[in-house]
């Protein structure tokens, strides 16, 4: 019997054993476990003393921050234009501004209680608002009488898609009676122009609401001081370009996108890429849109608290200050000489399809353009009206004529199709099957100097049949080389005929380029009666001849200023495109002719003798439509002339060309000297300024 006692004794003794081990594992965990809270608590109590004491300024600014948006303001004033002297051209004056963008949280409700509080305050012009938002209006605040139009039927075939939601917002505007618009008071009518004004254009745009002299002194007031009641209303002062020199060169100065218009459609892409908003201004052509990346203005950046105050963040500037290659009185005057000139041609016989001309003024040696204007005249019933015409310079070619001969000079000369004193018999040229190719009279024996100053045209055939290395007898077929095209083209590209001048302009024209190769329009070629140029391509022209063969690449801009501290950041220095392919003797014995062109030659008493110039006249023959049944029905006279002075040491070059000076036909009795007289007064008032 005791054996079974002691046996039980000893399980007693061991299961008492493991429940004592097992009450000190579960003592010790619960004393870490305990420990461990401690701990915890401390590391809290050590963290929130950290942020609620120690770095309180650090989290309570992280706080605020998670708070705030930041936001710009509207598009910062543009940079200044100046002349090269420094006179004023451009500038921007300021404009009252009243604007709306929504801030994180807003809702529908929201916006129409701020839009009847400006209502209340705002004079608005509600005849603006249309029967369509006014009607979207109505259906906002009548949401449940707005979705009492909509039949059951409609409903079901939203739900399976057969109409969309866009259907059904048009059905409601479309049943909304007379009746119920009846219901809206002015105030309500101002309220909605207001709502709508809110929600043009995208989500996040600047909106404006009013601007300019709409706004009376009262209502800008009054909104600054209540900014921090009407959550998302700004005032700000935006600004609009002003011209002190009114529409002198105003076409090239180019144009800025208005405040509601932002971003052009047609440039949307090339600005988003650079970084611009819709809404902002931009120059959208000509010099605006050329130096965009200089004009453009920094914004104000405004921070927006949780409340709705604005406060400004970073301060904006007004972009940086370009100053043109243009002497603006300059540009003033030529401008006023081609109006004048323009009244008194169209009062002479022959010219009833003459309308414009343009003048070009740069200095050689550096591609700066000094002046570049265009002018033309139309007539009407009760008058006539004069048009700023200065962008054909860039894009209206023609036909130029004879001032193109110095060129062909050269190809002569550099094939050996031409001799330097070669003497050669003026007499007609005759292509079997075409009538004669004469000179403007017989010039008897004549070397290639007095082939420029009279302007010969046969003595320029024979030198293209020369590069061509044809055979010519009188009224027999003549075949020539058809490379001698190319050959004339390169050399004449070299002078900046026929290629682009790389003007710094967003548009310019490359002009006609003929694809014919017969023999006899190579001759045509050679007295610029085939292919056509811009008169910023005759006016490279004349000043690669001036400076020795460098062909210059022409520029308006001078240089640019920093409008923060006046240092200058930018220089444009002048630049080299390409030098003419030929030797210094061939240029000067151009040179030589062209002196003699205006000493003694064609281009006598288009510049007074005392400016000691050198340069060639041109006409040619033009063709019109001047009923515009599509037919050439009339033949018209161009007239052109280019120059460059002094001859010994060129500062200066003149480019004049008018179009269609004279209607031509056979024995015409009198042609217009307009080109003439152009040239003359626009040389002399240079000189006046720069003497």
């Amino acid at each position: 019997m005791k054996k079974p006692l002691i046996k039980y004794k000893k399980t007693i003794y061991k299961n008492n054993k493991k429940k004592r081990n097992i009450d000190a594992i579960i003592s010790r965990r619960y004393n870490i476990l305990i420990a461990l809270v401690i701990i915890l608590n401390i590391i809290l109590v050590i963290g929130l003393y950290s942020i609620q004491v120690v770095n309180h300024s650090f989290y309570l600014e992280k706080y605020e921050s998670l708070n705030k948006q930041l936001v710009e303001g509207s598009t910062a004033p543009r940079g200044r234009i100046y002349d090269r002297n420094g006179r004023l051209i451009v500038d921007n004056v300021p404009i009252k501004t009243i604007t709306y963008k929504k801030i994180s949280g807003i809702t529908t409700k929201d916006e129409i209680e701020l839009a009847y509080k400006l209502a209340d305050v705002l004079d608005m012009d509600i005849n603006k608002l249309k029967e369509n938002d006014l009607k979207n209006f109505w259906i906002i605040n009548n949401p449940t009488l707005a979705n009492a139009k909509i039949t059951e039927s409609e409903k079901t075939k939203l739900k399976s898609r057969e109409i969309t939601d866009e259907d059904i917002k048009q059905y409601k505007i479309e049943r909304i009676t007379e009746e119920e618009l009846q219901v809206f008071t002015e105030i309500d009518k101002k309220a909605a122009y207001i709502y709508t004004l809110m929600n043009n254009g995208y989500y996040y745009d600047t909106k404006i609401l009013k601007r300019g002299e709409e706004i009376s002194d009262y209502e800008y007031a009054y909104i600054s001081e209540n900014l921090a009641n009407l959550k998302g209303i700004n005032t700000e002062l935006d600004w609009e370009r002003s011209y002190p020199y009114g529409t002198v060169f105003k076409s090239i100065l180019g144009t800025v996108s208005t405040s509601t218009s932002g971003i052009p459609l047609e440039l949307k892409d090339y600005y988003l890429a650079k970084g611009y908003s819709l809404n902002d201004r931009v120059g959208v052509s000509y010099l605006e849109y050329q130096y965009e990346d200089y004009l453009r203005g920094k914004k104000n950046i405004y921070e927006l608290s949780a409340n709705g105050n604005l406060t400004l963040s970073e301060a904006g500037n007004r972009g940086n200050d370009i100053f043109l290659t243009i002497d603006i009185e300059l540009q003033k005057a030529i401008e006023q000489i081609l109006e004048e000139q323009l009244i008194i041609t169209k009062s002479e016989p022959n010219t009833e399809y003459y309308n414009r001309s343009f003048v070009v003024i740069t200095n050689p040696n550096t591609g700066e353009i000094l002046a570049m204007a265009g002018k033309q005249i139309i007539w009407k019933d009760d008058g006539y009206k004069i048009y700023d015409y200065t962008p054909g310079i860039m894009t209206s070619p023609v036909a130029v004529g004879s001032v193109v001969k110095g060129a062909s000079h050269i190809v002569g000369y550099n094939t050996g199709a031409l001799q330097i004193g070669e003497i050669r018999d003026d007499s007609c040229i005759k292509i079997a099957a075409t009538k004669e190719k004469c000179s403007w009279t017989y010039l008897g024996s004549i070397n290639d100097i007095t082939a420029l100053k009279y302007s010969s045209n046969t003595y320029q055939f024979r030198t293209a049949i020369n590069v061509g290395k044809g055979y010519y007898q009188y009224d027999s077929p003549l075949k020539i080389d058809e490379s001698a095209f190319d050959i004339y083209r390169n050399t004449f590209n070299q002078f900046g005929l026929g290629v682009k001048t790389q003007i710094d302009l967003p548009t310019e024209s490359l002009g006609y380029i003929g694809n014919s190769r017969q023999a006899g329009l190579l001759l045509d070629f050679a007295i610029g009666q085939y292919d056509t140029y811009t008169p910023i391509q005759l006016s490279q022209y004349i000043s690669t001849i001036a400076s020795g063969g460098n062909r210059m690449k022409l520029n308006l801009l001078k240089e640019v200023h920093s409008s923060t501290n006046d240092e200058i950041i930018y220089i444009n220095e002048p630049e080299i495109l390409n030098t003419v392919d030929t030797k210094e003797e061939y240029l000067d014995r151009v040179k030589m002719g062209f002196r003699e062109v205006i000493t003694g030659g064609t281009g006598y008493g288009y510049i007074e003798q005392q400016f000691n110039a050198a340069g060639k006249t041109g006409t040619s023959q033009s063709f019109l439509d001047s009923d515009l049944d599509g037919q050439i029905d009339k033949e018209t006279l161009t007239n052109t002339f280019v120059a460059y002075a002094p001859y010994d040491a060129p500062i200066v070059t003149f480019t004049v060309i008018s179009p269609d000076y004279t209607h031509y036909y056979n024995n015409n009795s009198y042609q217009s000297t307009v080109n003439k007289r152009i040239s003359y007064e626009v040389s002399k008032k240079f000189f006046e300024i720069y003497q």
